[in-house]
């Protein structure tokens, strides 16, 4: 089954930072394909950054192995930033198969954990003087 993300006009889907540490594989509708890397990824989308920008609005294929399996997904390419370093450009998914949607969250629960240095609510107790 095909699940369509759709995100929460109230609420954003958390995003992780991973630095450009994942390598990508874009491919473009006319069946070539190019390299990029990872640098933010939510279950909506993310953020690639690429030697050369991609038009905004261009339908792809970005896939990207995550440490819980591959990920496959359906995106829509959106506004370019340029970069000392290539080109940043956003993406939001538009389709992808449910345990490749699955297997994201996964990576995405996973890296949020590892990246939470701040106390929790339940872990706080006032100072007893």
């Amino acid at each position: 089954m095909t699940h369509f993300p759709r995100p929460h006009p109230q609420q954003r889907a958390p995003r992780v930072h991973l630095g450009g540490t994942v390598p990508v594989t874009v491919l473009l509708e006319d069946g070539h394909h190019t390299k990029a890397k990872l640098q933010t990824v939510s279950t909506t989308g993310g953020l690639l950054r690429l030697a050369k920008e991609l038009s905004q609005g261009d339908f792809v294929e970005v896939a990207f192995n995550a440490n819980s399996g591959p990920v496959r997904g359906m995106a829509e390419m959106l506004h370019p930033m340029s970069s000392t370093q290539g080109a940043l450009q956003p993406f939001r998914f538009i389709a992808m198969d449910d345990d490749d949607h699955r297997t994201l969250r996964m990576m995405v629960d996973a890296v949020a954990d590892r990246s939470f240095l701040g106390l929790r609510s339940t872990q706080w107790t006032a100072p007893k003087y």
